[in-house]
């Protein structure tokens, strides 16, 4: 499974309703919604949660993935050290959250998450872009 930064996850693209993840993907194994009535996606197979959002007409807007095969700019990410992907990884710009044992690692500009235990990645949010001037979603897929 591939992350491809600002346009989507999984050869599936920002922007794109259920229907067109569906025609991708199959059906979820499990779907529900949020406390913002947004639709959720899980995949177990490819380790995968999709959120659709409610007040962007159930527009593909982030995912979640703890998938070992997952690459992002051709490294493999989860169950590596966080400082030799932090280090192989272009981005330079690392906000840092702690948590108990897990450390989130955000990077805004591709507005990724690498999340840690142990000093180990063990997951990978990725969410789609928002245009600084106008606050609005910047989707990728055009319906």
């Amino acid at each position: 499974m591939i992350i491809d930064p600002k346009n989507g996850i999984a050869g599936l693209l920002f922007g794109m309703q259920t229907q067109q993840v569906e025609s991708i993907l199959g059906a979820p194994d499990r779907q529900y919604r949020d406390e913002d009535e947004n639709k959720i996606y899980l995949y177990s197979a490819h380790k995968l949660r999709l959120t659709f959002y409610a007040d962007e007409a159930f527009r593909l807007g982030y995912a979640i993935t703890s998938n070992k095969q997952t690459t992002l700019l051709g490294h493999t990410v989860i169950g590596k050290p966080l400082v030799e992907i932090l280090e192989a990884l272009p981005f330079k710009s690392w906000e840092r959250e702690d948590f108990d044992s897990v450390t989130n690692h955000f990077n805004e500009s591709n507005w990724l998450t690498l999340q840690s235990e142990y000093g180990e990645v063990i997951r990978i949010e990725i969410g789609a872009m928002i245009d600084e001037v106008t606050d609005a979603f910047l989707w990728r897929f055009k319906v």
